[in-house]
């Protein structure tokens, strides 16, 4: 393992990287799209949706502004007004918030304690004649374990899949990437993802109507196409992709396999690693496909979470963090809609002692020693 006399570098959760061959082919594709002074839903938007939807397995591909615009594009088609939604009480607020805006009431249901993702036997449990639309997320790069049942669920009940893919772009579940395994993938391209390029979002789906919809929603809800818009059937936002975020997603997406194996290897030193410290544990490493946008651990009881992440911050330069430190139904803008604390037990417990630890592609094997050690150190005897 490194050694403490080893000169402290930041290691990061989250590092878009472009090296100079990516900055030089980046700055060609912005200067054709200056002198094409075609700013919107242009050759470079409509290409990354191709090579995007083709990389996932879906007809179609979005784009659009952000994840949150992608979700309460496919959860207005679902036409969730009145109705209820199931989500995880484990995920980003935009999951349910889009809920609301679409006009439905969010559900949520609790957390599998072995992968932080839906606990399915809620989930049923929260089914009512009401649930329109199951939301699953695929946490932190794993695929959601319960998708089969879940699918099953929905087609016997007559209630609509859809997936949140912000986490996991490239994982597989059962031979399919996630994005294509329901009616819509919504992915982020956020500057914190896999596959960042500052902001920005993509629907993936095979449903061609869905299709239309969302190209008709992101857009003010026009028809016609850019350019010829004089018609407005629906109500819609401006949620367009410009051709600058399009240019970095087709560049980000054809390095994005060697990135995620990079990742995995990252993981894969964690799991060995952490073997050795008493005190805290992995979640099961159960597919491998997982791209582990950031990698989850679990503390002892006992174990002041909220210290020993302050220390690995300030004192090692190691961003630890919490994937989120505040489970959804327990925010304060929910607790003023009546949600209250009790309705997901599981998760309100392990969520305390939650600690995710740094995964980047540029991560050596030297980083993730540091890392543990700096970890084992801590928790050991810094944090008592």
């Amino acid at each position: 393992m490194t050694s403490k006399s080893t000169p402290i570098k930041k290691i990061a959760s989250a590092t878009p990287f472009f090296d100079d061959e990516d900055i030089e082919s980046i700055s060609v594709d912005i200067k054709q799209i200056l002198k094409s002074k075609k700013l919107v839903l242009g050759p470079y938007t409509q290409k990354f949706e191709k090579l995007f939807s083709q990389y996932i397995g879906t007809k179609y591909g979005i784009s659009v502004n952000s994840a949150t615009a992608a979700l309460e594009i496919v959860l207005s088609y679902c036409d969730v007004k009145d109705s209820e939604v199931i989500v995880p009480c484990n995920t980003f607020v935009a999951c349910p918030n889009t809920v609301i805006y679409a006009g439905g009431k969010p559900v949520f249901a609790d957390m599998d304690p072995e992968s932080f993702c839906m606990d399915i036997d809620d989930v049923k449990r929260k089914i009512t004649p009401k649930t329109k639309v199951i939301m699953v997320v695929h946490l932190s790069g794993l695929p959601e374990p319960g998708m089969a049942e879940l699918d099953k669920i929905c087609k016997e009940r007559g209630i609509l899949l859809m997936e949140d893919c912000s986490h996991a772009h490239g994982a597989m579940y059962e031979g399919k990437k996630v994005g294509s395994l329901s009616l819509a993938g919504c992915f982020s391209f956020f500057a914190t993802k896999i596959l960042p390029t500052g902001t920005g979002g993509m629907i993936t789906t095979d449903d061609e109507e869905l299709e239309k919809f969302a190209e008709a929603f992101r857009h003010q809800g026009g028809i016609g196409g850019e350019g010829r818009i004089e018609v407005f059937d629906k109500f819609g936002y401006d949620f367009m992709m410009n051709e600058v975020t399009a240019a970095l997603g087709i560049n980000q997406l054809a390095k994005l396999d060697k990135q995620l194996e990079k990742r995995r290897k990252v993981a894969s030193q964690y799991y060995l690693q952490l073997e050795k410290i008493k005190g805290i544990k992995c979640l099961p490493n159960t597919n491998p496909t997982n791209v582990y946008w950031k990698f989850i651990t679990v503390l002892d009881k006992g174990i002041d979470r909220n210290k020993v992440r302050a220390i690995m911050r300030e004192k090692y330069q190691i961003d630890a963090g919490i994937l989120y430190p505040t489970l959804c139904h327990m925010q304060p803008v929910y607790q003023k809609l009546g949600y209250v604390e009790g309705q997901c037990p599981v998760g309100e417990e392990l969520i305390k002692r939650q600690l995710t630890l740094p995964v980047n592609p540029y991560m050596s094997e030297e980083d993730v020693n540091y890392v543990v050690e700096s970890l084992d150190e801590v928790i050991h005897k810094e944090a008592l």
